[in-house]
């Protein structure tokens, strides 16, 4: 039975890890006071809010105190909810503005056109917001890919580095784990996806990433599947 599903992840994958750093983290960064403070009344963004003095456990923070901390967590690279939402939100002002385009590697736009027309489902699943994942997709630099994909996976999915995660990727698009693979360029991300069963390959970008015992590429257009 052969692979009918892959599911990529997107830094270091399927877009160039810089991009997100040094476009998109300082963007969000650079416009939070703003954003929060012209928002705050927003239900999502209220939500967020919340949800940030929750985790921080500083429930009596203010909207500055709150802001400081989001931009530690965005420095930090935090893989948390509320932030991720809240920068897809921002990420989109930004696209909408033409501050920047979603960088996207050229052998994955070619790769997700191959996929499609093989009838072979392609997933997302990264800690950005599925938003933010759709906004990349849909402002890259190689036009909008959106209808290429099946379906975005995040943090509400599961812990990109916990089996679970995975589990529940499978039990969404109704598949068992050896018609699925995963690509990612991180090992810990594909160990939890091998212990869920999926099939795994991971993308080897650059000479001095970490690798591990797994099948890997150094483009999608070496990626076979059967």
């Amino acid at each position: 039975m052969g692979i009918r599903a892959i599911v990529v992840d997107t830094a270091g994958t399927t877009t160039d890890l810089n991009f997100i750093q040094d476009v998109l983290f300082p963007y969000s960064a650079e416009v939070l006071p703003e954003f929060l403070t012209k928002n705050q009344d927003n239900v999502l963004v209220d939500i967020c809010i919340s949800d940030v003095k929750d985790i921080a456990l500083e429930p009596e923070a203010s909207l500055e105190r709150v802001i400081e901390i989001l931009q530690q967590w965005v420095a930090e690279d935090r893989k948390v909810t509320p932030l991720k939402t809240l920068q897809g939100m921002i990420w989109q002002q930004g696209y909408r503005d033409d501050k920047f385009k979603g960088h996207i590697f050229p052998d994955f736009i070619d790769a997700i056109k191959h996929f499609k027309d093989n009838n072979v489902r392609v997933y997302s699943f990264s800690s950005g917001s599925v938003d933010a994942q759709k906004l990349l997709f849909a402002h890259s630099d190689g036009g909008d890919l959106t209808h290429l994909f099946d379906g975005h996976f995040d943090t509400r999915t599961g812990n990109k580095l916990d089996k679970q995660a995975y589990s529940n990727i499978l039990n969404t698009v109704s598949m068992t784990p050896k018609q699925v693979l995963f690509v990612s360029d991180i090992v810990e991300e594909l160990k939890a996806a091998d212990a869920a069963g999926m099939q795994t390959c991971q993308m080897v970008r650059s000479s001095d990433q970490r690798t591990g015992d797994f099948k890997q590429v150094t483009s999608f257009d070496a990626l076979k599947i059967s």
